[in-house]
């Protein structure tokens, strides 16, 4: 297709503004998690209502990703980005001045409501006003962005709670929130046609949501209750009946909610796969490491969250540089070495003891964190590149979709593996940070679910490294 005729300084302005929203919306997946004691005392909660805090703002984020995609592919992406950035506030403010628990839980949807809009249309906004030869370096900042985010969230959070309340990790977003959604209203225009003739298909949409639904709380409902309860075997076979009714129902309809036909391309359905087997095996890395830091290594939240900061700074070295060697050379080999350093920094890490230093976990964490960088926007860029115009807002979606059910499987597989050395009660403590004071037996016994945690993490990290190498070349369209 035709490249649009778009100005040099008008597509970064709109990576600028597109980029800011996206960092809200990684930093507030992750930035909430030292505030939740906090949280437990003050709205006098609990701890299973603590993890949904967490978990209700991702998985709201996931679910609505595919149907939302398709909305945006029918009736303009900048339009519903500025719908994410305005609701994405109010979603904040509500947070913040949240009464209960439940109030917060409800907030925080509302919240995961604007900022699955964002998500959804920001790599395609960028994927539109960028050529081929500039793609992957926009999508590198983007998606370096991203991963950023969710890795300095625990560190703003920490940063927050030192001087002030924690309705102020909310109340922060306010202020950069009102700022975005005014530019992003006043200088983004839309440079896709709208497509009336097609229609929205509410039910392929309805029946998807609903089988990504029932997966999300098994995988949460397994790790407090265990995986062969009554109750996630229900939610198991919900799963299973519904996929198979969107599948058959997408096989028939005419303007299906997700296009089959974007799998028949090769690297599109391998940068897909990637993405998600590879978000399963790192994304609870992190947690992991701080987890270590409190309970092992006696250190204070903050000072934990501080201590992870390698990561973050390999990936921001990393980002554009996987970029511009993927604008180069292509996606697979800077994608596949990157899953590789990643696999390699994870199983440094796998070699903890309860005695190892600092400065053996910085290795492994920048090494994580640079792999991170070269995979993310290659991987990004290579599946975009291979979409139809009309179809990137499906195209993002269906990616975003699989990375975050790899986030979520990745927080439920990695617990799993390491509550197997520990109770899981205590397990959930250490994890909302209301516990962690470990006995030495205990703390030995937790050092050892780690390390197979990570050791798990290890090798699907590999496995997602050879769904990298096999993708092929992709085409580089130019949108």
């Amino acid at each position: 297709m035709a490249e649009p005729t778009v100005s040099p300084r008008y597509k970064w302005i709109v990576l600028a503004i597109v980029t800011v929203g996206v960092l809200m919306v990684a930093i507030d997946s992750t930035v909430v998690v030292l505030a939740l004691p906090n949280i437990i005392i003050e709205l006098h909660s609990n701890l299973v209502d603590m993890i949904w805090v967490i978990m209700s703002y991702i998985f709201v984020t996931t679910v609505l990703l595919l149907a939302l995609g398709r909305v945006a592919d029918l009736y303009g992406r900048v339009r519903l980005y500025n719908w994410g950035f305005a609701l994405f506030t109010v979603g904040s403010a509500l947070c913040g001045f949240a009464m209960t628990d439940r109030q917060l839980i409800a907030a925080r949807v509302f919240q995961g409501m604007g900022g699955a809009l964002m998500l959804v249309n920001a790599v395609a906004i960028i994927t539109e006003v960028f050529p081929a030869g500039q793609r992957g370096t926009a999508l590198g900042i983007n998606s370096m962005t991203f991963g950023l985010g969710g890795v300095l969230g625990p560190v703003l959070g920490g940063f927050i709670l030192t001087f002030a309340d924690w309705r102020w990790v909310f109340f922060i977003n306010i202020p950069i929130g009102i700022v975005g959604t005014y530019l992003a209203y006043c200088v983004l225009h839309e440079s896709a046609r709208a497509r009336a003739e097609e229609t929205l298909d509410v039910v392929g949409s309805l029946a998807f949501s609903l089988s990504l639904l029932a997966l999300l709380f098994a995988a949460m409902e397994g790790l407090q209750s265990g995986w062969f309860s009554p109750y996630v075997l229900i939610l198991l076979l919900i799963f299973l009946l519904t996929l198979a009714l969107f599948v058959g129902w997408e096989r028939r309809v005419d303007f299906p909610a997700l296009d089959l036909r974007l799998f028949a391309d090769r690297a599109f359905t391998f940068s897909v796969l990637a993405a998600a087997i590879q978000a399963l095996a790192i994304f609870a890395v992190q947690f992991l490491v701080v987890f270590y830091l409190q309970a092992v290594r006696g250190d204070s939240p903050l000072t934990a969250a501080f201590l992870l900061l390698p990561m973050p700074l390999a990936i921001v070295v990393a980002g554009p540089l996987g970029g511009r060697i993927s604008d180069r050379i292509g996606a697979r080999i800077p994608a596949t070495v990157g899953l590789v350093l990643q696999a390699a920094g994870v199983y440094w890490l796998s070699t903890l003891t309860t005695t190892t230093p600092y400065l053996h976990i910085a290795v492994g964490l920048a090494l994580t964190g640079f792999g991170g960088g070269l995979f993310f926007s290659p991987n990004t860029s290579a599946a975009m590149n291979t979409a139809p115009r009309d179809r990137l807002g499906v195209a993002n979606a269906t990616l975003a979709t699989m990375r975050n059910v790899g986030t979520v499987a990745s927080f439920a597989l990695a617990l799993a593996v390491a509550a197997g050395s520990i109770p899981r009660d205590q397990m959930l403590q250490i994890f909302v940070g209301t516990s962690v004071h470990l006995g030495s037996p205990v703390m030995a016994a937790f050092v050892q679910g780690l390390r197979a945690a990570l050791s798990v993490s290890v090798v699907i990290c590999l496995l997602a490294a050879a769904m990298s190498a096999v993708r092929g070349k992709e085409a580089k369209r130019e949108t």
